[in-house]
């Protein structure tokens, strides 16, 4: 994926990692996507444990695979294993990041869902649903503006941001499946038409 950078790791550290994917998965709202800006701060910022190329890389190799989006929590883990020196550091990274996002949000999806289900037709059910709109679709944004400016700068890399303007006019406006966006994307990258410095 990228090259990886040399890091130690105590128990300490491993148990700080495990403990943050817990907290993300309590505080996130429709997923862990919206939470970029968090996990860069934390993973890249705060503790260094991964590079800016191997935080945007998880996101977008898991995101361009087939399967669940939430890969990418694995992902990220699996750098900071094999930035910390060992495969089996990795599958244990991989496996800490996972479990610590998925342990929380799921056991309050299999408390709530039913009683949820059952109250729908309750006004405060209903009002709480249409006012998460707005806040999901912020915090997307807010997503977006992470992994668009975390390696770029506007001068140089301009077709990137014109292509993303386009790509969102046609995402919107038109009924293109985005899986051909995905590709069409993927070639003029491979093709070094796009190539980034």
């Amino acid at each position: 994926m990228t090259t990886s950078h040399s890091i130690a790791m105590s128990l300490i550290d491993w148990f700080d990692l495990f403990k943050q994917f817990l907290y993300y998965s309590i505080v996130s709202i429709s997923g862990p996507l919206v939470l970029l800006p968090e996990m860069r701060n934390f993973l890249v910022n705060e503790h260094h444990w991964l590079t800016d190329a191997q935080f945007s890389a998880s996101i977008v190799l898991a995101q361009a695979a087939p399967g669940p989006n939430i890969l990418f929590v694995a992902l990220m883990g699996w750098n900071v294993g094999l930035n910390a020196g060992s495969v089996l550091a990795a599958l244990g990274g991989g496996l800490l990041c996972m479990i610590g996002i998925l342990l929380p949000s799921s056991t309050v999806v299999f408390v709530t869902a039913s009683w949820v289900q059952r109250n729908s037709h309750l006004i405060a059910v209903r009002a709480f649903k249409q006012g998460m709109g707005p806040v999901v679709i912020a915090l997307l944004i807010a997503s977006g503006w992470t992994l668009a400016t975390a390696n770029t700068s506007a001068a140089h890399d301009w077709p990137l941001w014109v292509i993303t303007a386009v790509t969102t006019l046609i995402v919107w406006r038109t009924k293109i499946p985005m899986l051909w966006l995905l590709a069409a994307g993927g070639v003029l990258g491979a093709s070094g038409i796009l190539s980034v410095a």
